[in-house]
């Protein structure tokens, strides 16, 4: 039987008369120690998260996509999944700021909505941390266009 957040307590002794204090903690503390999440374990599950959702193109502002590309052609990097998120981690609460770049003809509160229900069901369901917010900044429209007009080999048909 799964426990609803309110139904999970701890046995915790506090003051010094060695009394138990019963607590409502959470799924990072119990009796027996307690478990810390790094920002960028969050940051983490969060932008891949939002890479998930159709129509987010991509993630971060100018500049650090920018970086990101990059660091890409970096022969051994990987692409860093957290970039264009930031997190605030708390004991029992986070809160996400992602940037994103929308596919053109995307709904973007369509959007926004999707990637806030994604990112907030990911980040609970791996960490027990609540989400008290995701926002969401859109800071471009992707064009197939452009992407052809910045690659001058893609109008090349043979090598």
């Amino acid at each position: 039987m799964a426990q609803t957040k309110s139904e999970t307590t701890s046995l915790s002794t506090t003051g010094t008369d060695g009394q138990l204090d019963r607590t409502d903690s959470g799924a990072l503390v119990s009796e027996y120690g307690r478990t810390s999440i790094a920002d960028t374990v969050v940051s983490k599950i969060a932008g891949i998260a939002a890479r998930e959702i159709s129509g987010v193109h991509d993630l971060g502002g100018g500049a650090a996509r920018a970086a990101g590309a990059i660091r890409e052609r970096i022969p051994g990097s990987r692409t860093n999944m957290g970039q264009g998120v930031a997190v605030e981690v708390g004991e029992r609460q986070a809160a996400a700021d992602l940037d994103i770049v929308a596919e053109y003809g995307t709904s973007i509160p369509d959007l926004a909505t999707a990637i806030r229900r994604n990112v907030k069901a990911s980040v609970e369901r791996m960490t027990g941390l609540e989400v008290t917010e995701v926002n969401i900044t859109v800071h471009d429209v992707f064009l197939e266009d452009e992407a052809r007009d910045s690659d001058p080999d893609a109008g090349r048909r043979v090598e």
